[in-house]
């Protein structure tokens, strides 16, 4: 049988794996950044007649700072757990069935370069279909990383992750895990065509340069390539996100849209622009490196 490359002779089972672990890999390394992101992205402008109110959270690292001076180092790693559980569950998905996915849009008859256009409906559709799956672990990621410093004899919400499920369903029923569930589909249904997409072409562009191999350079400037298309793409819809799930204020996505448009400005959609990009261009590049050597990896057990 014709070998065709690394990307087909992998079983699903297989890159299903290695897309889970090099998303969980990614998410240990940044999601102090991304603690950092969701803060910023709730924090509101200072109302009128507040006097002066400096805003608590000033840039990235400032606020990896602020939360590390008042609530502990540990206090940005809040999340990891059901951020994991997102990573396994979403990243392995939404990865793992790109290929396939994009395989049964161009059929199997298909020869040469795959179409863009192909490219970014296979990453919409595993987007979309990897998210409803894991909206659960996002909402209660979000919930946790948005509770900053108590003030004393005030309770937590949530004791952990596996107590925020539990109380979410108790206190707002099983359909409110699915809260925000519309823009997160479209968040991460355009986030992920931007990424893989993106990944896909800038790759395959970098390739045909002379001097260039399929190697970690190739996979790094490609995977900073896709974390830039993702964030450009994303911010809006990922602040639109942050917001509806970290204050259940808002009636809808077209509501809190709107509220943020007018009580804000157009610039608030690009709130946490840099932070967005050092979480995903970092994000990005720490996860497709790591896919990269783990389907090699996978590859050589299983043709050993």
């Amino acid at each position: 049988m014709a070998d065709h490359g690394p990307k087909t002779n992998i079983s699903l089972a297989g890159t299903f794996a290695s897309s889970a672990f090099a998303a969980c890999f990614a998410e240990i390394c940044t999601i102090p950044l991304d603690t950092a992101k969701v803060r910023l992205q709730l924090q509101k402008k200072a109302v009128a007649g507040d006097g002066v109110a400096l805003p608590k959270y000033r840039g990235l690292l400032g606020t990896v700072g602020t939360i590390a001076r008042e609530e502990g180092m540990s206090a940005l790693w809040k999340g990891i757990v059901p951020g994991l559980h997102r990573q396994c569950l979403f990243g392995g998905l939404r990865i793992g069935m790109y290929e396939p996915v994009k395989a049964f849009y161009v059929g199997k008859d298909h020869v040469g370069d795959v179409p863009l256009s192909k490219k970014i409906l296979a990453a919409l559709t595993t987007g979309g279909l990897a998210i409803t799956i894991a909206n659960p672990t996002d909402l209660v990621k979000v919930r946790l990383q948005s509770e900053g410093k108590l003030p004393p004899g005030v309770p937590r919400r949530y004791s952990g992750s596996l107590n925020a499920y539990s109380t979410i369903v108790r206190q707002e029923g099983v359909g409110a895990l699915w809260t925000g569930l519309g823009p997160n589909v479209a968040r991460n249904a355009i986030i992920n065509a931007a990424e893989l997409a993106s990944y896909d072409q800038v790759k395959q562009t970098i390739l045909k340069i002379p001097g260039f191999k399929d190697n970690v350079l190739t996979h790094l400037l490609a995977g900073l390539g896709a974390g830039f298309f993702a964030v450009c793409i994303g911010s809006p819809v990922d602040v639109v996100k942050s917001r509806m799930m970290g204050d259940s204020t808002y009636k809808n996505t077209l509501d809190c849209f709107v509220k943020t448009l007018k009580n804000d400005g157009p610039l608030a959609f690009y709130k946490g622009f840099i932070p967005n990009f050092g979480r995903l261009g970092s994000w990005n590049v720490i996860m497709f490196l790591t896919l990269e050597q783990a389907k090699k990896f996978v590859q050589r057990i299983e043709s050993s």
